[in-house]
């Protein structure tokens, strides 16, 4: 019997198979891009909802994945001890406040999930990147995957909260005892200094899909 945390956790793992979160994969289909967030797999009376034959059959389509593929990644085999939900969104959402706690930690309501490969940080998330402004190194609808946890050292791509809220992805070009000098992680320009006392958190980027 197939069940259904089975094939959300197999379209999840198509998802991050391909680069993209379970609402990118949804938009590479061609379906409306909220069609596999979390909030569409349960009914507000706790009904469970099932993705559509016709949802599922556009999905292998666009990734060009079978549907042998596909009940590999739903059977348990495929997912016993090799991956785990990670909190997801998106990179100018998480923000706004309310999606962090005081140690950097995912919190609130609002965040989605996605299937990841196991390992050490329980406190990891995900950031979906939007538009270009990243690039060349993140484009539109990249993830990465930031663990609070994570030794960070110079060079490090991290995600940092501010004490005057901003969310702000950025690489680290040196470390010193007042606080750190931070650069833009798409280029060499100028950085920043931000004093110890500006900074609430930090994580750092182990993963990214490009």
């Amino acid at each position: 019997m197939v069940t259904h945390l089975q094939i959300w956790h197999a379209l999840d793992a198509l998802a991050l198979r391909h680069g993209t979160s379970p609402s990118g994969l949804a938009k590479l289909a061609g379906l409306d891009p909220t069609t596999f967030n979390k909030s569409k797999r349960s009914a507000a009376n706790g009904k469970l909802r099932w993705p559509s034959t016709e949802s599922l059959a556009k999905v292998l389509t666009a990734t060009g994945a079978s549907l042998e593929d596909f009940v590999a990644l739903a059977s348990d085999d495929a997912r016993r001890g090799r991956t785990r939900p990670v909190p997801l969104i998106g990179l100018a959402q998480a923000g706004h406040a309310g999606y962090f706690d005081d140690a950097g930690f995912p919190a609130g309501s609002g965040w989605e999930e996605i299937a990841f490969p196991d390992f050490a940080d329980d406190h990891a998330y995900a950031l979906e990147i939007a538009g270009d402004s990243m690039l060349p190194v993140y484009r539109d609808g990249d993830l990465i995957i930031a663990s609070p946890e994570a030794e960070v050292r110079r060079g490090d791509r991290i995600v940092v909260g501010t004490a005057a809220g901003p969310i702000l992805l950025r690489r680290v070009g040196r470390q010193e005892a007042e606080g750190l000098y931070l650069e833009s992680p798409t280029d060499n320009a100028t950085g920043s200094f931000l004093k110890n006392s500006e900074i609430r958190w930090i994580a750092r980027v182990v993963w990214a899909s490009q």
